[in-house]
């Protein structure tokens, strides 16, 4: 995740960011919720979004974080109207379309509160379903997600969606009916651990829990689209399937990286050596092999195989760097005796 920053001027150091934002508050003053919603070319709904987290929000002290992914049509001048208009209203802008999960790191960035809601910017989320999951976090959870039970999409969209969570489940172990809801909520640590790069954003609650963080979720209400139109294709679940290996695979063997790579090293390598022991025995017996596919068969496993076992071991090496590295950098913090930050 991208570090927390409390102060902005007109613009920011990260790359690809306009931010408008004026912060003079006090500490005590700070928002206890920050509602990120990212955004693009959502202009016809950015004011009723606002009004209804008001009204969803009404005696808590909270911000709405707007990031707009690089809308092309008049979205930003909207919410520079907002922004001026309302004191808790922040804006992000990037300089073009990067996605949801780099909009989500950008929100995330600059928010303030003790605990951040997601929600879409489309009103197919509703914001009065909010103070449901802050009271379910209450309860000792640290990421409450929605679960659209009954969802106003297409059917072909739910179809994909219910083979995609099934898998999901499936595959991480992590039991959740709508995995990639976009409203849900955090306490802040959570999103200070969690990582976001290209389409993670849909795995936020696997990657929690992996860090031992717990997970729950509510049934919410979704309503009909009302304005716009999803950008969602069959391309996304193509996606979804290569990041779904690759947090499982991080989640298991992140740093352990021998026992999967090795574990399939092993057993190829243990069939190949089989199978060119047996070519061996029926060669000292008088009969031919060198025209046997077997032959092949057996060398291509063994040396598969050994690369496998090669990689983890490379692997084993690179994590073991990784640590040792962070483990100077806590030394070398536990040598400060003050400091003026």
């Amino acid at each position: 995740m991208v570090g927390r920053t409390e102060t902005f001027g007109s613009a920011t150091t990260l790359p690809g960011l306009e931010i408008f934002e004026d912060d003079k508050s006090e500490p005590d003053t700070r928002p206890l919720v920050s509602v990120v919603a990212p955004l693009y070319n959502e202009a016809s709904t950015v004011a009723e979004l606002y009004a209804q987290v008001q009204s969803a929000l009404d005696g808590f002290r909270w911000e709405l974080v707007y990031v707009d992914d690089g809308s092309t049509d008049d979205s930003y001048a909207r919410l520079g109207e907002l922004h001026a208009a309302h004191s808790n209203v922040r804006v992000v802008r990037h300089r073009r379309n990067f996605g949801k999960a780099a909009a989500l790191s950008a929100g995330f960035a600059v928010t303030r509160g003790e605990v951040v809601v997601t929600i879409d910017a489309d009103l197919q989320d509703d914001p009065a379903e909010i103070p449901r999951l802050l009271a379910k976090l209450n309860e000792g959870y640290d990421l409450v997600s929605g679960w659209k039970c009954t969802r106003r999409d297409p059917f072909a969209r739910r179809l994909f969606s219910k083979v995609y969570n099934g898998t999901t489940a499936l595959v991480t172990g992590v039991r959740l009916h709508d995995m990639n809801c976009g409203l849900k909520a955090y306490r802040a640590e959570v999103l200070q651990n969690v990582r976001l790069y290209g389409d993670m954003h849909r795995f936020v609650p696997v990657l929690a829990h992996h860090l031992g963080f717990r997970t729950a979720e509510i049934p919410v209400n979704h309503r009909p689209r009302v304005a716009g139109k999803s950008r969602y294709g069959f391309e996304r679940y193509t996606r979804g399937l290569f990041d779904l290996l690759t947090v499982a695979y991080l989640g298991r063997y992140r740093y352990r990286p021998l026992h999967f790579f090795g574990g399939i090293g092993l057993l190829l390598s243990t069939v190949g050596s089989v199978v060119l022991l047996y070519l061996t025995a029926i060669k000292i017996g008088g009969a031919a092999i060198g025209g046997r596919p077997l032959l092949m068969l057996g060398v291509v496993f063994l040396v598969v195989g050994v690369q496998f076992f090669s990689l983890g071991l490379v692997g084993e090496l690179l994590t073991s760097q990784h640590e040792e590295r962070a483990a100077d950098r806590a030394r070398n913090r536990s040598h400060v005796r003050e400091a003026l930050l």
